[in-house]
Order: C-alpha cells, then sequence, then structure tokens
C-alpha cells in the first residue's frame, strides 16, 4: 500500500469529510477523493460509506484506520526525536493532566518553561479522562493517580492532601468555623460521587466528626475538582480541595488548618519509546524542581 495514500485516507477518517481533509493536508477535494478511491481500488474494498450528512468509516476502514493511526503515531515520535537537538531541546511537547492541575497549578509555571525551552512546542490538553499515551494522544502525563495504561514509565512526584478551603468573603460574612462541629452550621460543597471520585473519602468534611452514617448535606455538589474550585472562590461555601490550590489559588483560604483529608500521589508517565527524549526529561526535571512540587 502506497504511505502517501494511507496517509490522505487517516486524514480524512479523523476530519469525517474530503472538504476538511484537504484543508488540512493543503489539498484539494477532488486530490483527496482521488487518492482515497485510488486506495480503495488497490484494497479492492470500500473504505468509507458515504451519504448526505458526511462519511462513515466501513468494517473495512475502521480496521485499517486503527493500524494507519497507530503508524502515524510512532511516526511523530520518530520524527520528533530524530529533530531533537541533544543540546538544545526542541520539538513538540503534548501534555495532558486534569483540569484542576492544569487550571490552577501548571499554567501558572509554564511561563517559565516556556521561556527557559523556546524552541519547545508547548501543547496543554486538560482534561478528566486519560489519553492514551502509547497511541500518540499525548507525550506525558501527570495524573493524580498511578497511570493504568501498560508500558508507560512513571514517576511519583509528590504527595498531596486534600484540605478545606473558602473565599474570604465566605469568611468574613459566616465566621471562621474551628473544628468539625461547628461544620454543622456551614455551607459545603461537596463531590457528587454518583461519578467515580478522583480520591477514596473525597467528601470527609461532610462525615467528619459525625457519628455511625450521619453526614452533612452539601449546599451544592459538582463532579469536577475545578467547578467545587470556582464555587468556593465565588463565596458560595467551604470546600474540600488539594492542597497545590492553597499555593496558587488566591482567592481562597485554608480552613481547619489542623485537619487534613485524603492523601494522593501525583505522577509524571510518558511512553517507553520517549525514554531518551530530552523534551521529556527537561519537562520532568522542570516539574521536580518547581515552586510547590517537592519530590519526596
Amino acid at each position: 500500500m502506497d504511505w502517501d495514500k494511507i496517509r490522505v485516507f487517516h486524514a480524512v477518517a479523523e476530519a469525517g469529510s474530503f472538504t476538511h481533509a484537504g484543508e488540512m493536508l493543503n489539498l484539494s477535494q477532488s486530490s483527496v477523493s482521488r487518492q482515497v478511491s485510488a486506495l480503495e481500488k488497490s484494497l479492492n474494498a470500500p473504505l468509507f460509506h458515504r451519504h448526505a450528512r458526511g462519511l462513515r468509516l466501513t468494517e473495512t476502514g475502521q480496521a485499517l484506520f486503527k493500524t494507519a493511526k497507530e503508524v502515524s503515531a510512532k511516526l511523530a515520535m520518530a520524527e520528533a526525536q530524530v529533530s531533537e537537538s541533544l543540546d538544545r531541546p526542541k520539538g513538540p511537547l503534548r501534555i495532558t493532566t486534569t483540569v484542576a492541575f492544569g487550571s490552577i497549578w501548571l499554567t501558572d509555571r509554564l511561563k517559565e518553561f516556556i521561556e527557559s525551552y523556546p524552541e519547545i512546542d508547548v501543547t496543554l490538553v486538560v482534561s478528566e479522562e486519560e489519553l492514551d499515551l502509547s497511541m500518540g494522544e499525548a507525550d506525558v502525563a501527570v495524573r493524580m493517580n498511578p497511570p493504568r495504561q501498560p508500558d508507560l514509565i512513571q514517576r511519583r512526584l509528590a504527595t498531596m492532601h486534600h484540605r478545606a478551603f473558602a473565599s474570604p468573603g465566605y469568611i468574613k460574612t459566616h465566621g471562621m468555623p474551628h473544628n468539625f462541629d461547628d461544620l454543622d452550621h456551614h455551607q459545603l460543597i461537596g463531590y457528587d460521587d454518583t461519578f467515580r471520585p478522583p480520591y477514596v473519602e473525597i467528601n470527609w468534611m461532610l462525615k467528619a466528626g459525625l457519628d455511625g452514617d450521619r453526614t452533612r448535606r452539601p449546599v451544592l455538589r459538582v463532579n469536577n475538582i475545578y467547578g467545587m474550585y470556582r464555587a468556593a472562590a465565588s463565596g458560595l461555601g467551604i470546600a474540600s480541595l488539594p492542597d497545590y490550590m492553597g499555593q496558587v489559588a488566591r482567592d481562597l483560604v485554608p480552613v481547619l488548618t489542623e485537619m487534613e483529608g485524603p492523601a494522593f500521589d501525583i505522577y509524571f508517565s510518558y511512553p517507553e519509546e520517549l525514554r531518551h527524549s530530552q523534551r521529556i526529561a527537561v519537562f520532568r526535571d522542570f516539574l521536580l524542581r518547581s515552586t510547590g512540587i517537592d519530590a519526596n
């Protein structure tokens, strides 16, 4: 099979149309269509169902797309490694992490990294879903739990805890709680645990100091740590949040400072193929020495 034609097919499958694929590849729509038709003819099998609403992969197309995607990811990694200078790291670096950590902690520090390594082309993808590093969806991941994907190199960066935070405006209006009993008279923001919580006992404040199955009713439940932070920062109530937020979130103050919630580890991971990448090494070292992350 002609790799140029497979590359065009891959772009069409990704884009969902000949027109959009042509724009990505800087080719005309008719040229893209001819390339795909020629590939179908060489395989003696249709790759797309063509209908008025767009294109849909056939069973053969799905099998070829899966392989083409894997090959494309491997080639992208190889290209980046070849182009990377050992003396001056350069090339793409696609980082994925959680919405809260990426939006609150990491973006606050990326300026220093980008200025130190201007030839590294940084992309940050914040998502609660774990992207597939082995498929090239990202180069490195910073997650709040060990990676579940096999064949990844991982490094524990630090151990963090959940702690109670509120906005200065909330404390001014409702007062500062001094013990768990005081929480009975405060508005609490909880995690919606009908979704899979990121940590065990994330709703520890709702039960802290209570006997048996008793629990406090939160004023709001949110299924996202960043959403809980935004609700607390608005003055709605007290939320259990990762303590790294206390290092950078200037619109929060710690509450019940002697108490701490569940602990969690922060992990840095990347594919085995990138073991010798200078881009990965300098970013790892940057994380380890960054203010607020203690490589214990």
